[in-house]
């Protein structure tokens, strides 16, 4: 007999809720999406930035739900549940679904890399036991809630990102996730506009340490300036146990020897006085040191090193986060590397620094970079920084979007920039032309510049053989 994810009874148990013509006992699901349910599903209907879940309650249960979580003052109707609000009611679930786990919990964050670490520390858990992670970037305040609610009962291993964009954003995320591992994979400028300096960006990560378990650990990397903030932060919340992973020296967990081609990196990882072999079928050394992270995990979690490693053989980069994809024939086909997600100035050259290993299949190698975005003050400096990393990467022709990006233009060699313009949508049509089967593409920008689009108009244009 399955176990449900929540019973009717322990829903308004744990809300205070009330239920109102609600027919099922069981929920084996929880959406915050109208449109994308799962089996006996709860419609929680929170209210965002652009819609209020409340205006498609009707919708979600024609659509299948079989229950709406609603906020007090939301019209009557059946099958809905009454909370004083529907977000804080989804918290409410949160926090009874890590209340009855025994799963060992991670949370991670970090100004670059949680995502990609994140996955790492599911595929390394996946092989050992029943594991439970945060999908996508669902790391805010209603997707933190959103994913621990959605926990299973049995769940050995949970795995859970927290993002931020501003201090005291962790902090209540950490506090209802309660990890028994923090990991934080690095301080990097990022959030400038709303935090003012990178010590301040460290210490709202450092935030995370609030909701670690008594006798639990956090796992720092430690290349960058910021790690005595973070030690110092580690040791004012009591965490005994604090371990060091990178490149620099004295750490822990040591990345030596790092390699990395066009589609794959390695390197030694030495952990007291033993060496273990780690090779990824990703590119880049930012890969390298995310994976050591969940090596680094995986030891605290008792999982054999040789079982972890064999586990990191398999991750794959995400759609957003490096995804290289060829499209058209295969002699030679149009190289797309996908890095529309995100961006900052770290992760842009690390990008660019994989690229640079890339060589097209007889074409060009082109690159487009969007704006990144919060960054204040130090937007156009940090902008036209980029230039000796976009030479030395060996693009040919460099298209440009965004307002910020007009600083990297000036900063740029005369004629290699192709074309620059404010939007992504000004943009597409001239990048898309621009084009040719047999170059390699790379297209890196933050996930607002909405660089997605130009990715979907190539696929859509050059998988058609």
């Amino acid at each position: 007999m399955t176990t449900p994810l929540f019973t009717l009874d322990a829903i308004l148990d744990a809300t205070g809720g009330r239920a109102e013509g609600v027919e099922a006992r069981e929920i084996n699901s929880i959406s915050i999406d109208s449109r994308e349910l799962g089996p006996d599903a709860l419609f929680v209907a929170i209210k965002g930035d652009r819609f209020d879940g409340h205006d498609f309650v009707d919708a979600a249960l024609a659509n299948g739900a079989v229950a709406a979580l609603v906020s007090e003052g939301c019209s009557a109707g059946p099958g809905r549940i009454f909370v004083a609000d529907a977000l804080g009611g989804l918290r409410d679930l949160g926090r009874a679904a890590r209340a009855r786990s025994r799963a060992l919990i991670v949370g991670v964050t970090g100004s670059v890399g949680k995502t990609t670490t994140k996955e790492a520390l599911r595929v390394v858990f996946e092989a050992a036991g029943q594991t439970h992670a945060s999908i996508k970037s669902f790391n805010n305040h209603w997707g933190v809630p959103l994913m621990l609610a959605r926990m299973p009962a049995n769940t050995q291993f949970g795995v859970f990102e927290m993002g931020m964009n501003a201090p005291e954003e962790i902090r209540p995320l950490s506090q209802m996730v309660r990890p028994h591992v923090a990991v934080i994979t690095s301080i990097a400028p990022v959030h400038l506009e709303g935090l003012g300096s990178i010590e301040a960006i460290a210490r709202a990560k450092a935030e995370i340490f609030s909701g670690v378990e008594p006798g639990g650990t956090a796992i720092i990397n430690a290349d960058h300036g910021q790690l005595p903030l973070l030690l110092d932060a580690a040791a004012a919340a009591n965490i005994g146990n604090v371990i060091t992973y990178g490149f620099a020296r004295g750490v822990d967990w040591q990345i030596l020897d790092p390699q990395s081609s066009a589609e794959r990196s390695s390197a030694k990882v030495q952990h007291l006085d033993r060496h273990c072999d780690l090779d990824l079928p990703i590119a880049g050394r930012h890969m390298l040191a995310n994976a050591t992270a969940a090596l680094a995990a995986a030891h605290v979690a008792g999982i054999r090193p040789e079982d972890a490693l064999r586990a990191l053989a398999g991750l794959r980069a995400q759609a957003g986060r490096g995804q290289q994809v060829l499209l058209g024939p295969v002699d030679t086909p149009l190289l797309l590397v996908n890095e529309s997600y995100n961006a900052n100035p770290v992760a842009v050259v690390a990008a660019l620094s994989v690229f640079a290993a890339i060589e097209p299949r007889g074409g060009r190698k082109v690159l487009v970079l969007g704006d990144m975005r919060e960054l204040g003050a130090e937007a156009d400096a940090l902008h036209a920084g980029l230039a000796d990393a976009v030479r030395e990467s060996g693009a040919e022709r460099v298209h440009l979007v965004g307002q910020h990006m007009a600083a990297l233009a000036s900063a740029l060699p005369a004629g290699l920039v192709t074309s620059h313009a404010q939007t992504a949508e000004q943009a597409e049509d001239v990048i898309v032309a621009d084009l040719a089967y047999g170059d390699a593409i790379m297209i890196k920008g933050s996930n607002g510049v909405g660089l997605a689009r130009i990715v979907s108009a190539i696929v859509a244009r050059f998988e058609q053989t």
